[in-house]
C-alpha cells in the first residue's frame, strides 16, 4: 500500500467518523425529535388531567340514525349491477382505399 492510499484511507475513515458522533451523545429520547418529557412528566402527576368538559355524558346524537348505521355495517346493502358492457363490432367510422 503506498502512502499516498494510505492517506486517503485514513481521511476517509476520519470523515465516516463524524457521522457517528450524534449516536456517543446520550440523550433521554429515542429520536431528537421525541417531545416534551417535561410537561408529559408534569401532566402524569397531575391529580386530574382529564378536559372538564369530559365528564359531559350527554351525548348529542339520533339513536335511530345510529342503529341503522351499525345494521347498514352488519349487513351491508348488496353491490349494484356491473355496467352492461358494449362492444363495437364492425369498422364503423372506418374507412379504407
Amino acid at each position: 500500500m503506498s502512502r499516498n492510499s494510505a492517506l486517503i484511507l485514513i481521511l476517509c475513515a476520519g470523515s465516516l467518523s463524524g457521522c457517528a458522533a450524534d449516536y456517543l451523545n446520550h440523550y433521554d429520547t429515542v429520536t431528537l425529535a421525541a417531545g416534551d418529557t417535561q410537561k408529559f412528566n408534569s401532566m402524569l402527576q397531575t391529580v386530574d388531567p382529564l378536559n372538564p368538559a369530559s365528564r359531559n355524558t350527554h351525548i348529542e346524537g339520533d339513536g335511530t340514525r345510529a342503529a341503522a348505521i351499525a345494521h347498514n355495517y352488519k349487513f351491508p346493502p348488496p353491490p349494484p349491477p356491473p355496467p352492461a358492457i358494449t362492444v363495437n363490432v364492425g369498422g364503423s367510422g372506418v374507412t379504407t382505399p
